[in-house]
């Protein structure tokens, strides 16, 4: 089933155009990658998912319907959450405060509270009464995840979950992934690392300039294709 699906989105700020027809699909219980440069789109069409940034309606579909044009907070309530970029906890809070506001946007039962996201990461439960922002960056992203499933999200967004972390931290991050996976969210996944992309995805879609240059299988794309569709042929 296709649960999530951009239609010829395009995207501005300003006079400034972003992302020109962009098409990607995530199935029920996928895990999709969108690779490419700085500069390629990629936070702009995870911004426009989550409402964000606002589309025409028929740009963005979740379970079918257009909600291109939904507020931010409608999009959550929905069922898609959004891990940003730089992962932007309240410095005022504590660790437990910063994942109960993940809670507030979306009643639901589901897999995820406190107990399963300490479960997690056993670490934030021993730092649950610090700052979130008093954690190393490993952690702090470990928050910003946790925040986002509070909401037991069906479609989890994450943008640049790896970037400026140590090699350690990464491992561990991603190897919640699967963990996620099975508790019902289906995950969308903006990576730098065109090698941990691959490793962890059914399906990547490489952009570059605003626009889908490749997309498949990691099987399927050979590594000259995705140099191409990643720097342009002739870099």
């Amino acid at each position: 089933m296709t649960l999530l699906e951009t239609r010829a989105l395009t995207a501005r700020y300003g006079d400034f155009q972003a992302l020109f027809g962009v098409d990607i699909a995530l199935q029920a219980g996928q895990t999709v990658a969108i690779i490419g440069a700085n500069g390629a789109g990629k936070t702009t069409l995870m911004r426009s998912i989550a409402g964000v940034l606002r589309n025409a309606p028929e740009q963005v579909l979740f379970e079918g319907r257009s909600v291109g044009a939904l507020p931010a907070d409608e999009i959550t309530a929905l069922g898609i959450a959004m891990v940003p970029e730089g992962r932007r906890l309240f410095p005022s809070l504590s660790v437990e405060e910063n994942l109960l506001i993940g809670a507030y946007g979306r009643k639901v039962q589901g897999h995820w509270g406190l107990e399963a996201v300490y479960g997690l990461f056993p670490i934030l439960r021993e730092r649950r009464l610090n700052p979130g922002t008093a954690l190393s960056g490993g952690q702090q992203q470990m928050v910003a995840i946790g925040r986002a499933l509070m909401s037991n999200p069906r479609v989890l967004l994450c943008d640049e979950i790896s970037l400026g972390l140590a090699p350690v931290v990464i491992r561990d991050i991603y190897a919640a992934l699967p963990r996620i996976k099975e508790a019902g969210a289906s995950v969308v996944l903006v990576e730098q690392d065109i090698g941990q992309a691959m490793k962890v995805s059914d399906h990547v879609y490489c952009m570059m300039e605003g626009r889908v240059t490749l997309s498949g299988s990691p099987a399927s794309l050979s590594r000259a294709a995705i140099h191409d569709a990643y720097f342009g042929a002739h870099a």
